[in-house]
C-alpha cells in the first residue's frame, strides 16, 4: 500500500474527499472555507492546494512540513 500522498496540485476537493482527515489540517492551516461543504464542492473542485496557498498567502513549505508530521507523503 503506498500510504497517504497528498499531491499539492490536485483540487482541495479530490483530496478532502480521498483524505477527509485532511479538512481540520488544512482549516487549522488557514484554508477557512474547507470545512464549508458548499465551498469545498464549488470552490474546492478550481483550487489546489498550491494554488490556495498563493491566494489566501499561507507558506507552502509550512503546509507541506504540517501534512508531513500527519502521516502523508507530499508531492
Amino acid at each position: 500500500m503506498a500510504g497517504k500522498i497528498a499531491d499539492l496540485d490536485r483540487s482541495l476537493y479530490d483530496l478532502t474527499t480521498e483524505y477527509p482527515d485532511l479538512i481540520e489540517a488544512l482549516f487549522e492551516l488557514g484554508f477557512m472555507g474547507v470545512k464549508n461543504p458548499v465551498m469545498r464542492e464549488s470552490h474546492g473542485k478550481q483550487m489546489t492546494v498550491r494554488s490556495g496557498c498563493d491566494y489566501l498567502g499561507i507558506d507552502v513549505n509550512k503546509v507541506t512540513a504540517v501534512l508531513k508530521a500527519r502521516g502523508f507523503t507530499v508531492k
